[in-house]
């Protein structure tokens, strides 16, 4: 039987934890005996970590990374970082604010043999316009930069083969700000077997983003010149 770790990156999301924690732990029900939900906690101002300590007695396959590093794209490195070293055969990620719905799961589960990578596809959203349109842009420039078409490079539904996630993974730094989009890139890029397969997206449960328009545009700028570095990098 297939191990599966579930991993979600958390930061102040005591609104919404516990009822992620308790929508997405029966997906482990008739997994692996390995399988594990892992969420990395690290640096939350609030009780997103009591809460979670709290919730590890009610359900024991829950796992906490606490020393991670504070920003999101690291804690998702550190959590694929983890998945490896754990031995998991597959590795699927999402986040905890609650926007992802686990009844979606199956669908892309069914499917895992068949496929090295399964990614979401947000055809429709409810986190607003402007995220919606950064992730076409986004799209847009992964086509210019390394001729591959992707609908949704950067969703947080995402069923790996581990072996496959290896490959890539540690080509990139510990620290680095936006995997995902990277990693989706190595995924079609390389030729690997991927499914893009549409996903719902509600809007936050509750709690704040902690990331802000401001920080897309940083983020999409400091990004320009790592494409630029992983073109020169794909074509050697």
């Amino acid at each position: 039987m297939d191990s599966l770790f579930i991993v979600m990156p958390a930061y102040n999301e005591e609104e919404n934890i516990e009822g992620v924690v308790k929508q997405w732990y029966p997906v482990l029900y008739g997994k692996d005996e390995k399988s594990r939900l892992v969420i990395a906690d690290s640096g939350s101002t609030d009780k997103t970590h009591e809460k979670l300590k709290i919730l590890q007695r009610e359900y024991p396959k829950l796992e906490i990374l606490s020393e991670t590093p504070k920003q999101h794209g690291p804690k998702v490195i550190a959590l694929y970082d983890y998945a490896i070293k754990q031995g998991a055969a597959y590795v699927f990620q999402t986040d905890s604010d609650g926007q992802t719905d686990p009844v979606e799961f199956d669908g892309f589960w069914e499917n895992r043999k068949q496929y090295d990578g399964i990614f979401g596809y947000r055809n429709a959203r409810e986190d607003g316009r402007i995220r919606s349109f950064v992730e076409k842009i986004v799209c847009f420039l992964l086509r210019i930069y390394f001729g591959i078409k992707v609908p949704d490079a950067n969703a947080p539904f995402r069923l790996m083969n581990v072996q496959t996630v290896k490959k890539y993974l540690y080509k990139l730094p510990s620290d680095y700000h936006i995997p995902n989009i990277i990693i989706t890139t190595y995924f079609v890029y390389y030729n690997e077997k991927t499914l893009f397969k549409t996903i719902s997206f509600q809007s936050r449960q509750g709690g704040k983003n902690s990331i802000n328009i401001l920080s897309i545009i940083k983020t999409g700028w400091k990004a320009l010149g790592d494409f630029k570095g992983m073109k020169r990098e794909m074509r050697n």
